[in-house]
């Protein structure tokens, strides 16, 4: 089924079946009950990515058929955001009328927030110039009449901001409101309403955690800021400049100011912790400080590397949230030999395809 023909009148049972799927997945080890958070049926992505198609005197958004690789064209996205939606209709409209704007356009990527802020990334096959910005200024004070908006145009070699770069959102995590910085073209989780399910299921399963918590793979901090209420301190690691960037915008935003974040790879901070390498950006920390009882990772889908599957086992407490429980399970086979499953949980970021994320909360065996 293409994005473009999803019907909600099918989600439940699509639900149904990754549930099963994820249960039989995963039967070899002694589980608890799974836990299911849904997702909305539409309009559930703040992120989407688009080609652009030019036909004589049209313009359009298009996507390609995973099975046959044919283009079809996109008018409505379901899956996206109301908002992205409509900012897609009136963006494409005034850039057909423009010739400077349109010249050398391939393709289009929109990041939406649940606070109302969007922001647009035009991507061309040319250089673009001040010519180019005159042009996007007109059109985007046209946009700013009804939207929240903000455009960065993107060739090779070249980002140009029209204004800015990064969206604010306003996350709802139980009785509080976060404030996220979102910069474009960086990782952010595409289902901001499952995404408040997971940070809400993470701050469950740590109440009453001692100590201190370490996250690796922390992003702009969407897990280490709003979980530092649960812990003495927060130490954080992550690799992407602009995601550390972020994270620092977002611990003074939110006043966590018990949150450090290290740039610093996951497999830099086992060699970090275990005095192998030394690191100018350690500089002024001294890691042997901090009591870190619980550790929190949300890995790529490659899942994490042997090194650090054997330096996550030393902590009695493991949040481990996964975007492929294919390289879950394998971890889970290392991890499962020093810790048992105590909390088991299914959050569905992806409706109507076969991707899940998955997340399991272990503690030591005595």
């Amino acid at each position: 089924m293409r994005p473009t023909e999803i019907n909600p009148q099918f989600y439940q049972a699509q639900l149904d079946d990754k549930v099963s799927a994820l249960n039989q997945q995963f039967s070899e080890f002694s589980m608890p009950e799974l836990e299911v958070f849904n997702s909305e049926k539409l309009n559930y992505r703040m992120r989407a990515e688009f080609r652009v198609w030019h036909d004589g005197d049209e313009l359009f958004h298009i996507m390609f058929d995973q099975e046959s690789k044919e283009k079809y064209r996109v008018e409505t996205f379901p899956p996206a955001s109301k908002l992205i939606n409509n900012v897609m209709t009136d963006l494409v409209a005034l850039l057909k009328e423009n010739d400077i704007a349109r010249r050398k356009l391939f393709q289009i990527d929109y990041l939406s927030t649940l606070s109302g802020e969007i922001i647009v990334s035009l991507l061309y096959h040319k250089a673009i110039d001040d010519q180019w910005l005159e042009q996007i200024n007109k059109i985007l004070k046209q946009l700013r009449q009804h939207y929240r908006i903000d455009i960065v145009g993107r060739a090779r070699k070249q980002k140009i901001l029209v204004d800015k770069d990064f969206v604010i959102e306003h996350l709802p995590v139980g009785q509080k409101t976060y404030e996220f910085k979102q910069i474009e073209n960086s990782f952010t989780q595409p289902n901001a309403l499952v995404n408040q399910k997971m940070v809400e299921w993470a701050l469950d399963v740590t109440t009453n955690s001692e100590g201190d918590l370490l996250e690796l793979y922390c992003g702009l901090g969407n897990f280490s800021i709003p979980m530092a209420q649960n812990f003495k301190r927060v130490l954080a690691t992550e690799i992407s400049k602009t995601s550390v960037a972020a994270a620092q915008y977002n611990i003074e935003a939110n006043q966590a100011h018990n949150v450090t974040i290290l740039r610093m790879s996951s497999e830099e901070f086992v060699q970090a912790q275990a005095g192998v390498r030394k690191f100018n950006r350690l500089e002024g920390i001294d890691l042997t400080q901090y009591d870190c009882r619980t550790v929190l990772v949300d890995p790529p889908r490659a899942g994490l590397d042997d090194e650090t599957v054997a330096m996550v086992s030393n902590y009695d407490n493991i949040v481990y949230i996964s975007c492929n429980p294919e390289t879950l399970l394998d971890n889970l086979a290392v991890l499962s030999q020093t810790h048992e499953v105590r909390r088991f949980a299914l959050f569905d970021q992806f409706p109507y395809t076969h991707h899940v994320e998955a997340g399991v909360y272990l503690v030591r065996k005595n």
